[in-house]
């Protein structure tokens, strides 16, 4: 049996991208998970999936924005579950009641989940400086970091390759309208961003 490899000697270069790319292959993980059950994943199951990452990001001290970014969804249907779903709003009040008391939370020690929010915004079409605010970090802060930590700035890097080239803003693909002052139809939108979304709990009758 070979011997582990010593982390002393990966390429920083090659391991950042594999993070990164791990991070960014969410959808292609789903699909295959559901591929296994014979089916493909239907609108509950991609909104049930994605308000548990926002749970988890919530736990883990993130704010709202920054547990959006981690979900994949766009920070106006986070604000509408909270609204329209009493039991995920309540999910999420108790995940940041178990990151408080943990010690957790905003303006706390840089966090592995801070960083994955800054390199999921920065791989979405985010500059730094937004990239930084979501992840609740500074702009001093990001600096520092990228400085004294090769394995983050390769990370970025690696993010940045993956950007949108004409895109800037944190959109998904398949919500941007097809023609420049035209609103994407019905049969365009991102699923998770139309706002006739069904609301979660309670389970619908038999």
């Amino acid at each position: 049996m070979d011997a582990p490899e010593d982390p002393a000697t990966e390429d920083p270069e090659a391991t950042a991208a594999q993070v990164v790319a791990w991070l960014c292959a969410r959808e292609e993980m789903e699909r295959g998970l559901h591929a296994a059950l014979g089916r493909d994943p239907g609108q509950r199951d991609a909104t049930t999936a994605r308000m548990a990452d926002v749970l988890q990001a919530t736990a883990l001290g993130l704010g709202p924005e920054a547990a959006a970014v981690w979900a994949g969804v766009p920070d106006q249907v986070l604000r509408s579950w909270l609204e329209l779903d009493p039991a995920f709003a309540a999910a999420v009040a108790s995940a940041t009641a178990l990151a408080a008391a943990h010690g957790l939370g905003p303006g706390r020690t840089v966090t592995p989940a801070m960083v994955r929010v800054a390199v999921l915004a920065i791989s979405r079409g985010q500059g730094w400086q937004t990239a930084a605010r979501l992840a609740g970090l500074t702009p001093w802060s990001f600096r520092q970091l990228l400085g004294a930590s090769p394995a983050f700035a390769a990370m970025t890097r690696a993010a940045r390759r993956l950007r949108p080239r004409r895109s800037k803003h944190f959109v998904p693909a398949t919500y941007r309208p097809r023609h420049p002052g035209r609103s994407p139809g019905k049969s365009e939108g991102y699923r998770l961003l139309r706002m006739d979304d069904p609301v979660l709990s309670p389970p619908p009758e038999d």
